[in-house]
Formats: C-alpha cells, sequence, structure tokens
C-alpha cells in the first residue's frame, strides 16, 4: 500500500466516524483531495487508490495538471475544482478547465466565468465563497451581501449556483470551530428559505472536517492529511493565449 493510498484509507475512516457521530450517511459527504503544489504523479497514486475529486489552488498550475492528468489517464474521468482565489484574468482558464469553482465572491468574476464556460461543456458548478469571520484580509463576500450575490450568480447562464464556501479562522477549540460552521449552514438556509435550490456546503479541512461534518458539510476538502506536507515550490506557471 501506497502512503498515499494509506492516508486515504485513514482520511475515509476519518469521515466515515463523523458522519456515524452526526448521524448522516457517509455518501452524503464528498471528499475533496486537494493537491496543490503536488505533481500529476501524486494525483495519479491517488486516483489508483479511488479518489476521482480534486482540489486546486494555483489557476495556472492546476491547468498544467489537468492536462498532464489527461495523457498520463487517457479516459479517466475526473473532476476539478477550483478552490483558490479567481482574478480577472484567470476566468478564461477556470471557465475552460475546471468542472466546480468554489471561490467566486464578486459579480464580476463571476459574469466572466459565466460568458467564457464554453458551450460544449456542461454549466460550471459554483459556491460562492464566504467570509463567516469577517476578517479584513480574508477573501469571500460579506454575510450582508451575500443574498444579493447569490440571487444575481443564480441567473447567469452557463452556470450553476451549488452553495457556499468557507475558510474559518483555524482553531483547536472544537466548540469554536462547529460555531463557525454553524453560521456557514444558517447563511445558506436563508438562501433556500429565498427560493434558491442549494445543495453543497464546502467547508472542512485536515484540521477540523469534524466539525464541519457535524454542522452539515457536504464536501470537505483535504489536503495534507491526504498528500503529506506540501513541497515548498513556486506554482507552476503554463502560457495560455486569450488566458483573460
Amino acid at each position: 500500500m501506497t502512503t498515499i493510498e494509506g492516508n486515504l484509507q485513514q482520511v475515509r475512516e476519518r469521515l466515515a466516524r463523523a458522519c456515524e457521530a452526526a448521524g448522516r450517511d457517509v455518501n452524503a459527504v464528498t471528499l475533496l483531495a486537494v493537491s496543490k503544489t503536488f505533481e500529476p504523479e501524486h494525483v495519479a497514486a491517488a486516483v489508483a487508490a479511488g479518489q476521482r475529486a480534486f482540489g486546486e489552488n494555483y489557476i495556472q498550475e492546476g491547468v498544467e495538471k489537468v492536462l498532464a492528468l489527461q495523457a498520463l489517464l487517457p479516459g479517466q474521468a475526473l473532476e476539478w475544482h477550483c478552490i483558490g482565489p479567481v482574478q480577472s484574468n484567470k476566468t478564461r482558464l477556470v471557465a475552460t478547465h475546471f468542472d466546480w469553482v468554489h471561490s467566486v465572491d464578486r459579480l464580476k468574476i463571476a459574469q466572466r466565468l459565466s460568458e467564457q464556460r464554453p458551450e460544449d461543456r456542461a454549466p460550471l458548478q459554483v459556491c460562492l465563497q464566504v467570509n463567516v469571520d469577517g476578517g479584513a484580509n480574508k477573501s469571500g463576500v460579506a454575510p450582508d451581501e451575500l443574498s444579493v450575490l447569490a440571487h444575481a450568480v443564480a441567473a447567469l447562464p452557463r452556470l450553476r449556483l451549488r452553495g457556499l464556501m468557507a475558510i474559518p479562522e483555524p482553531s483547536e477549540d472544537l466548540a469554536v470551530q462547529r460555531a463557525a460552521f454553524r453560521r456557514v449552514w444558517e447563511l445558506q438556509q436563508s438562501l433556500i428559505d429565498q427560493g434558491l435550490e442549494l445543495d453543497v456546503l464546502s467547508m472542512g479541512m485536515s484540521d477540523d472536517l469534524e466539525a464541519a461534518v457535524a454542522e452539515g458539510a457536504t464536501l470537505v476538502r483535504v489536503g495534507r492529511a491526504i498528500f503529506g506536507h506540501r513541497p515548498r515550490k513556486e506554482p507552476v506557471t503554463v502560457s495560455a493565449a486569450g488566458s483573460a
């Protein structure tokens, strides 16, 4: 058994225990393997262990990896999620190469993704990133601005608004972790009450996935617990004509 295979098994067991403790079906929570800064060969090892959904924070590196995996594993159906900040000059790359984007927090970005999503691809699945803590230096839409943005994004063509994503401030206190995730759940419920059809809560990582599952996460983003500590290197760059 490879290290990645063993790590994946351990994370899946953690998820199963968390779901049992919360009285939830384990199949209701998707495991997203965050592969940023790791080589395509690491992703291929995770695929061999049964993982199919992968998250990338750095857009250009992610595109390079998507293309590399298509060459390494031709015909293998993988699901690619952009979970990092999206700048205006990178929206075409996201719209062209990714299946999901979790980090939309501005209408301008959503509009560009909508305009640039190829017509021969399924609608881009979108989560809105919410700054649930109110940190001045954190990405994400403010909770009191979320409703307006959500309704505007839901109306755009070539996109499908699925739910919310959040990255609360780290804490070792389980009660603090759960309170932050509960706030995200409450925000989503408010949007559902307003008539939006949302089914995804992207929250929880290696250190707090149990708290996230307890508060309704439907997708957890796990990197270090699967791939190990990240190598220190610059993100891969890829030249792409017309990437704006």
